[in-house]
């Protein structure tokens, strides 16, 4: 009896597997709406709410951009596609290893940041500076960083923030603003998560669009090849002129005997 409750057990997962259905799982419109993978479930409805990680390197190809890892939501499927929500970032593991060393003083720090479209988004910045700092110090640090994020956060869409974030020009923009009190080695912005969802502007351009119209606003316009102008024309010039100048005292001493006799 007990084989036969196996088999029949066995049979029903089976069975249960192939009511399944693959649903293709795409990107926000802050990404461009690229493809994310396969997902499999019996009901759609199920799909709501379920979590996908990416690295930035399989959403734009960027190799530099692998220790970041994207988090997305499926918040609304149609048909056999479901479509995700940006939910928060993270670094991994191993290159927030990397960055600690002995010696100095690693800080971290939680600000709560509101953007102009309505993004709550809660970030955590990494302070690592030269040397080892003070209490004090770290308290400074991190009503910079509260004081700075706010500030920034308020003139950016949740996508502005996104990209600055992925670019590192927040974390630039961060320890430019904390060397003025502390030497800063790194910031780094090692997570950030999504409190409470706004409403994106639809007519925004994509992360990669954005990034593709700023390199080519970088890249030098071709212009005409001018001509060469040889360096040795004036040497070879004032070589000619010597050799004539030459000739013109040659032919003087020749003449000069001749009218004596």
């Amino acid at each position: 009896m007990a084989v036969k409750k196996g088999k029949a057990a066995a049979r029903k997962v089976k069975d249960k597997w192939k009511a399944k259905e693959w649903y293709k799982l795409y990107a926000p419109r802050m990404f461009n709406q690229v493809e994310l993978g396969e997902t499999p479930s019996a009901d759609p409805a199920s799909l709501i709410g379920r979590n996908i990680e990416v690295t930035v390197h399989e959403l734009t190809g960027d190799f530099s951009k692998m220790h970041i890892k994207m988090r997305f939501r499926v918040d609304d499927v149609n048909g056999f596609e479901a479509h995700t929500a940006f939910v928060g970032h993270e670094l991994t593991s191993d290159y927030v290893r990397r960055l600690t060393r002995r010696k100095r003083t690693k800080t971290d720090h939680v600000v709560d940041v509101r953007t102009k479209d309505n993004f709550v988004v809660r970030i955590k910045p990494m302070s690592i500076t030269e040397q080892r700092i003070q209490a004090a110090q770290e308290t400074a640090v991190r009503n910079i960083l509260t004081e700075t994020l706010n500030t920034m956060a308020a003139e950016m869409s949740v996508s502005d923030l996104v990209k600055a974030i992925i670019s590192g020009d927040l974390s630039r923009d961060l320890s430019n603003a904390v060397k003025v009190i502390i030497p800063i080695k790194r910031i780094e912005i090692r997570k950030s998560e999504v409190i409470k969802a706004g409403t994106p502007d639809e007519n925004e351009l994509s992360i990669q669009e954005q990034i593709g119209q700023e390199t080519a606003a970088a890249e030098p316009e071709e212009s005409e090849p001018e001509e060469e102008v040889s360096e040795e024309a004036p040497a070879e010039e004032a070589v000619a002129e010597e050799a004539e100048s030459e000739e013109i005292a040659e032919e003087a001493e020749e003449e000069a005997p001749a009218e004596e006799n």
